[in-house]
């Protein structure tokens, strides 16, 4: 650790927060930046809820990490006395049998041989057990207990709080547009009103803003609009689980997912495909043809809301890399300057992990996850590739 053992975050998202938390635990004087307030209300770590599972085909990386972060949610539920983390499970459905090589069956196979107790889904236990889906179009699939939602919003509040009390100084109002370099190392980050704020360390972890920054990253990584609808059904209580769980329906084919009712009653479900390429300060609005499409799928799978006036609609921004992975690294061309972004859509369920991943790369730590997410050129994909990796 250098003398002066100073860091300045740029970010107050989950990749920022916990970094900062990790970072200020190790001994180093932190200074988050953000624009504010924090929660940012465009930002992806802004939203009633995310997804928590290890369900990841084959990837076996991506599921130790997400028995690692389980792990970490139930400490920090603990730490905070209250549970920001819900394990209701995961119900996978699909309307084709599972078979090797498909996202579902590869997941079922991985969690199975790693003692997860997974509940394959037998004749009748769809319409019985989970009476809201179409039992007719979902023939097959599991149901994975080891899995639930987090509150995001909260958590991230409740992370910054948590900075704060253990000596992190959180500067808002401070919109970061460049970096300030002394040479080849970079010093600080200067905003658009012209303050800077100097460190030995700069760990750059603002999402979709990242390439602001860097644009010499956009090439790698660029950020992608996906659309979220909320729905207030008469009765909420019927939306959670054990017979509404969090929810994927033939994800890898349709994108759809979704969450139980929270606690205002409001059932959410989102997609995860292509999306659009957007600028990172546009609009966070759907498109008709985003509601029209939502609604087929509703027609077809989960009836009972197909009817129902959206209660709420936005576009959420991914911060996406070319090949699906986490960007966690030191720059190797610029001294001082740390990246830990690249979040695709799926970095949130991680939070209790991603802090000491990105401390790690700062000091030079190796760990099992160092170069799947390390700073990388256009056609460096693992050996271990993921293909569906969305919330």
């Amino acid at each position: 650790m250098l003398a002066d053992n100073s860091v300045l975050v740029i970010g107050a998202g989950i990749f920022g927060l916990t970094a900062a938390l990790e970072l200020r635990q190790r001994g180093y004087r932190v200074t988050v930046a953000d624009p504010g307030p924090v929660p940012h209300p465009l930002a992806a770590s802004n939203d009633v809820s995310r997804m928590v599972r290890l369900d990841y085909g084959a990837d076996g990386l991506y599921s130790s990490l997400g028995a690692e972060a389980i792990e970490g949610w139930h400490r920090w539920n603990a730490r905070w006395g209250r549970d920001l983390y819900h394990e209701d499970g995961f119900l996978l459905m699909t309307s084709v049998p599972m078979a090797s090589g498909s996202f579902e069956q590869d997941s079922y196979s991985l969690l199975t041989e790693r003692g997860f107790p997974i509940e394959k889904l037998l004749a009748g236990d769809l319409a019985s057990r989970y009476p809201h889906w179409n039992a007719d179009h979902y023939i097959d699939g599991y149901f994975n207990p080891r899995a639930g939602w987090a509150a995001a919003a909260e958590i991230t509040a409740a992370l910054a709080h948590d900075a704060i009390d253990s000596g992190v100084s959180i500067v808002t109002g401070f919109a970061a547009t460049r970096l300030v370099q002394n040479g080849d190392r970079v010093t600080g980050a200067a905003a658009s009103d012209g303050r800077e704020l100097l460190a030995e360390w700069v760990l750059v972890a603002a999402g979709v803003w990242t390439t602001v920054l860097l644009p010499d990253l956009a090439d790698r990584m660029w950020p992608v609009g996906q659309p979220i609808f909320y729905f207030k059904p008469s009765n909420p209580e019927n939306y959670r689980a054990p017979s509404f769980p969090p929810w994927g329906a033939d994800i890898p084919r349709t994108g759809w997912y979704g969450f139980p009712a929270n606690c205002e009653g409001v059932v959410k479900m989102a997609n995860h495909g292509p999306g659009r390429r957007v600028h990172p300060d546009a609009d966070r609005l759907t498109l008709p043809e985003q509601e029209a499409h939502c609604r087929a799928f509703l027609a077809e799978s989960l009836p009972s809301l197909a009817a129902l006036p959206l209660y709420g609609s936005k576009m959420c921004l991914y911060c996406d890399t070319w090949d699906g992975d986490f960007w966690i690294g030191r720059d190797p061309a610029r001294q001082g300057l740390v990246v830990s972004t690249g979040g695709s859509g799926h970095a949130f369920k991680f939070g209790p992990v991603l802090g000491g991943l990105a401390a790690d790369a700062l000091e030079g730590i190796e760990n099992p996850y160092t170069k799947r997410f390390a700073w990388r050129s256009l056609g460096e994909l693992k050996s271990e590739e993921i293909r569906y990796t969305g919330e």
